[in-house]
């Protein structure tokens, strides 16, 4: 029976000894034929096993190597060694999967993260990755307590859908059909008619227009799940196969949906601050130790705890896109050419430097861009009255740039199908969203916050496939 055993987690909180135990797990460091330092995932921390001298055979002593799988039974005991205050004295050992010492790619010493990309299937058993993954775990968790106590309905949108939610066409499409020989339309454009669905399909990039139309019947529904870019971007910042948390509330205005983001935000970050102290000390110390590598003005001012405490405990300057605009095009960065991008005229899309320039060194907290201009956002937004804004929100965070796009979403559908013609976005394929602007429109608004890039916040990773199972990204699908 394996459902008796106890986690390492339990044991080291408890801390009372002269018990009978049985723990499962993988060797760490087998030192000495007599110490054994043995990990089951629920803690960073080993707990110490030790093998009496002489009580068991030479022949089970051998297969115990790093990597393998160990059954132990025996006593808590107060332990003597430094950094540990309890110790398993060893009664029964059994070797439940053996492992190559040889062979095993994770030896006892450090290993750079690029090495450990290539062996994703194996990097859980780090401590930095298991660390990140529990406190991922413990992420998700606190987004769907989060929203369930505000009275929220979880949505399940579709993973393959016909639109494209943001107009930028960066798509997977989805096929049945035979791709050597796809059926063709008389002037030979590949007919979708005859595909599985009737239709060209695609992997959805975003499920918000479908969570509008719940919105608009159930008032506060939130989607969190899979999301798809065919954009060839093999950066540290993106993935081709990324989880979107996407919010949509009926009776809501940008301010409304500007003080849920905030408050969610705050609200996840402080419950994984009281949940996953441990792995969050040893991922803060992780990176203070990859920061001294860094030349000075690179370095960060504040720790990852630090950081963190200072996100939940502060409230996060708002300032409008134009008024933003000034100080990036004012600043000495702008004037001594140090951007990549220059700042020379409103209305262009803001970078991730400029971004990173507004939380880092102008404001030195989260910010939230309000009021961008029209014709670089997407088609939904809700039109200013000046004609060259929309009512948008952006949140930028430290070190990752922006990790919230929302909006108040255009009700009105004179202004809604007037935009979607100027930017040759068919009516007729999007007539069943247009519905929900015919039949009992309210102000309503949404957003939109990458899984991952909260992750990466959070552990301080500086590249987002460190922070993902198993990365989606050009050139590589992996595992």
């Amino acid at each position: 029976m394996f459902n008796n055993r106890t986690r390492i987690k339990e044991l080291i909180a408890n801390e009372s000894v002269n018990y009978e135990v049985i723990v499962m797990g993988w060797v760490r460091t087998f030192r000495n034929n007599q110490f054994i330092a043995l990990n089951d995932g629920s803690t960073n921390n080993n707990l110490q096993v030790v093998a009496e001298l002489g009580k068991f055979d030479e022949s089970v002593l051998k297969r115990i190597t790093t990597g393998a799988a160990l059954k132990v039974s025996g006593e808590i005991i107060p332990s003597l060694g430094k950094g540990q205050k309890i110790e398993l004295k060893a009664h029964l050992i059994e070797i439940l999967g053996d492992s190559d010492a040889e062979k095993y790619p994770l030896q006892p010493k450090k290993h750079s993260l690029e090495f450990l990309r290539e062996i994703a299937h194996l990097r859980f058993r780090t401590n930095t990755f298991a660390a990140i993954f529990r406190v991922r775990h413990t992420l998700a968790f606190a987004v769907h307590k989060f929203f369930n106590d505000k009275g929220f309905v979880y949505l399940h949108t579709p993973i393959i859908t016909a639109s494209d939610a943001e107009g930028a066409g960066e798509m997977f499409h989805v096929t049945n059909f035979d791709l050597t020989n796809p059926a063709k339309n008389e002037d030979g454009s590949i007919n979708y008619k005859e595909d599985f669905f009737g239709k060209a399909t695609n992997l959805t990039v975003s499920g918000q227009l479908e969570g509008e139309l719940a919105a608009m019947a159930l008032a506060d529904v939130y989607t969190f799940g899979p999301t798809f870019r065919a954009e060839n971007s093999n950066t540290a910042r993106h993935l081709a196969e990324f989880w979107m948390i996407e919010p949509e509330m009926a009776f809501y205005d940008l301010e409304d949906n500007m003080n849920l983001a905030e408050e969610f935000i705050k609200y996840i970050i402080k419950y994984t601050l009281e949940n996953n102290k441990d792995d969050l000390e040893f991922l803060s110390q992780r990176l203070a130790e990859e920061e001294k590598q860094k030349p000075q003005h690179e370095r960060s001012e504040m720790g990852l705890i630090e950081k963190l405490e200072f996100v939940i405990n502060n409230n996060f300057e708002r300032l409008t896109y134009t008024e933003a605009i000034q100080i990036l095009k004012e600043s000495n960065h702008n004037k001594k050419k140090k951007f990549q991008y220059l700042i020379e005229d409103w209305g262009v899309d803001l970078q991730s430097e400029h971004e990173r320039y507004l939380v880092e060194k102008h404001f030195k907290k989260p910010v939230i861009l309000t009021d961008y201009p029209k014709n670089i956002k997407a088609f939904y937004m809700r039109q200013n009255e000046d004609g060259k804004t929309v009512a948008a929100m952006d949140i930028l965070a430290p070190g990752i740039g922006e990790i919230v796009g929302g909006s108040q979403r255009e009700e009105r559908l004179n202004k809604l199908t007037e935009r979607m013609n100027e930017m040759h976005i068919s009516t007729e394929e999007l007539d069943w969203y247009l519905d929900t602007r015919r039949f009992g429109p309210v102000p309503h608004a949404g957003f939109g916050l990458g899984f991952e890039r909260l992750v990466q916040f959070v552990t301080g990773m500086s590249n987002i496939r460190d922070v993902i199972p198993f990365p989606r990204t050009p050139k590589s699908a992996e595992f």
